[in-house]
């Protein structure tokens, strides 16, 4: 572990100084060699889909983190239009973002400049080694990765490839990006504060407070992805519907999915009986608190557990508020501050919100 560690931190000092144009040149080469091989990858990841099958019938692997462990052809696609879409993002390395004159001919600049080594542990989602590889790069910093092991397969073959496809950029130094496989390489990292400078763990509540718990290397951690949408009085309820149901069915089991819908009383009567009937439609379980089941009866209710609970899959709670401020409260009192919105027509309390 200690080895890669160097190695990275050696690496680092060399992806400092690349051009924006080599770095760009090296995220083509990646989203065109993930492109040139889409059936080797999906082959990679049929084999952790298999393993996972069984601990998914034991009951030890949930069906959201499936879901997310899952790799198509269009999730691919999305993929390699991340990566391009990085290349179009202006270089945030050597940008100048304050400076003052201190004394004549004397002056003080603040300058951008990448972090140094980032270490990012996450689960089950393969999709997250192009993601921040390509964040990377972009962002001059070398990377070591460590995935959940049931995406073993799918995170070795997306690494192979990105390092297949930074050897065809001659100025790129060896050894950027980088993945451990193992719990223990994962123990080992933590103790590694001289050669990484930042870690990055993306996955469970549990798995963030492990991290930042074991560590004396700065975290950038999240909670759970606890959304909301609250639909304001002056909403157009076209536009909520619409929002609502691609926020829930697109993709369950990400974290920025909406959990939670909060409806202003005085559109709920005319908003919920077609809002439900599309989630009913799209087999999205519903919950709702006395009031939207007094519109809607056929539905489950939604208790206090419900109001705290990331589902990451095809279940909805929703409540009926008195107004904005109440909607605002059982964000504050109930979400975990990932994504949150306001349907809503007035600007009025969109500035509020």
């Amino acid at each position: 572990m200690e080895k890669i560690a160097q190695s990275a931190k050696l690496a680092s000092y060399k992806l400092a100084s690349l051009s924006e144009e080599i770095k760009n040149k090296a995220l083509l080469s990646i989203a065109e060699h993930i492109k040139n091989n889409v059936d080797i990858i999906l082959q990679e990841n049929k084999k952790d889909l298999a393993a996972a099958d069984i601990l998914l019938q034991d009951g030890s692997l949930s069906k959201p983190l499936y879901d997310r462990l899952k790799l198509d052809e269009e999730k691919i696609n999305i993929i390699i239009k991340g990566i391009e879409d990085v290349v179009k993002l202006e270089d945030p390395v050597n940008k100048t973002l304050w400076g003052m004159e201190l004394d004549k001919d004397l002056e003080l600049y603040r300058v951008s400049c990448p972090i140094g080594v980032i270490g990012v542990i996450f689960e089950s989602r393969p999709d997250v080694v192009p993601q921040i590889a390509s964040l990377s790069i972009k962002s001059a910093n070398s990377v070591i990765l460590k995935g959940g092991i049931e995406a073993l397969n799918s995170n070795l073959i997306f690494v192979k490839l990105i390092n297949e496809a930074l050897l065809t950029i001659p100025e790129f130094p060896e050894n950027a990006i980088n993945l451990i496989k193992t719990r223990e390489a994962v123990k080992e990292l933590l103790k590694m504060d001289k050669y990484i400078d930042l870690l990055i763990p993306r996955g469970s509540n549990s798995l963030v407070k492990y991290i930042q718990e074991n560590t004396k290397i700065p975290v950038l951690g999240h909670t759970e992805g606890i959304c909301h949408i609250y639909v304001d009085a002056e909403a157009d309820c076209d536009k909520a519907i619409k929002v609502s149901i691609d926020s829930k069915i697109q993709y369950p089991a990400a974290c920025n999915a909406v959990e939670t819908l909060l409806v202003h009383k005085d559109i709920a009567e005319k908003l919920l009986p077609e809002l439900i009937s599309e989630f009913k439609k799209n087999d999205v379980l519903v919950k709702g608190d006395e009031l939207t089941r007094k519109i809607i009866s056929d539905i489950k209710i939604a208790t206090k557990e419900d109001w705290k609970t990331e589902y990451s899959d095809k279940i909805i709670s929703i409540k009926v508020v008195d107004n904005i401020n109440d909607a605002i409260n059982h964000i504050n009192l109930y979400g975990s501050g990932h994504t949150d919105c306001i349907i809503t027509e007035n600007t009025e309390n969109r500035d509020l919100f």
